[in-house]
């Protein structure tokens, strides 16, 4: 066999070895429920009741809730690809000063929750804690879904198939797609991909008011995703744009008046 050829054969197993590899292992590079990389010394407020929310295939979340008043608005919080609760706490207490009530959920094979996360599963435990507060007498006019990295797709996705009080959406992406061609630029990643999240093709079904919060310094999630977002959505809308800010967005008091101001126009 011609040397060269073999060369070139063995380069072409080994780019084979790395599509398989990669195709049979990509969740791990997706989800992260191990990490807890945002942890504070902030201690949580208000005493939120651990909840437990059923989510199918004998699933069940543990969240947090917090209930201050029916007569409120409440958040449903959905966290990113990595770690717990506790990396929030401190986005959870801005929401019990703001005097809301918040229903704070994990996701599946995260907290120590049963099953793996999947972009189905995930959709699944979104609509789940919909349900779940509804049938605890919140309505869908009362539900502010706040959506976190990853947690954005899965706001994106319930958002686009009915109406809700409000829409926050920090460090939102367009896709998971367009996510793996940057990281993974060698790989055929949209022959290979099994969790799309493709959010930028469901905005033109948002009706709800919607706020986009994105730091142009993001090392993760690019700002011109953000923008893209923003630019591409058919609602009544606001942006918060921080110059200096990461993918982990400071939630300074800059950002937290935004957040108070949006939620004001909404009441």
């Amino acid at each position: 066999m011609d040397f060269k050829f073999k060369i070139i054969l063995g380069l072409f197993l080994a780019y084979l070895t790395a599509v398989l590899f990669m195709y049979i292992f990509q969740r791990t590079f997706l989800y992260f429920p191990q990490e807890d990389n945002y942890l504070t010394e902030e201690k949580i407020l208000g005493s939120p009741d651990i909840v437990k929310i059923p989510s199918g295939e004998g699933i069940e979340l543990e969240s947090w809730y917090h209930l201050s008043d029916l007569s409120t608005k409440t958040i449903v919080f959905f966290h990113g690809n990595a770690g717990t609760l506790n990396s929030r706490i401190y986005k959870l207490n801005f929401f019990h000063d703001m005097g809301l009530n918040y229903l704070a959920v994990t996701w599946r094979g995260f907290s120590g929750n049963p099953g793996k996360p999947t972009e189905e599963g995930l959709y699944q435990d979104g609509r789940a804690a919909i349900e779940w507060l509804l049938k605890n007498n919140i309505e869908k006019k009362d539900i502010i879904l706040y959506g976190e990295s990853l947690g954005t797709g899965i706001v994106i996705e319930i958002a686009q198939h009915d109406s809700y009080a409000a829409v926050i959406l920090e460090s939102p992406y367009t896709s998971i797609l367009d996510m793996g061609k940057i990281s993974f630029p060698y790989l055929p990643i949209s022959l290979i991909l099994k969790d799309k999240y493709n959010s930028i093709e469901k905005l033109k079904n948002i009706k709800t008011p919607t706020l986009v919060l994105h730091g142009k310094k993001d090392t993760l999630v690019p700002f011109r995703m953000g923008k893209e977002i923003f630019d591409n959505l058919n609602t009544k809308k606001r942006s918060h744009f921080v110059d200096e800010d990461d993918h982990m967005m400071k939630f300074d008091q800059n950002m937290r008046s935004v957040i108070s101001e949006f939620v004001d126009e909404i009441n």
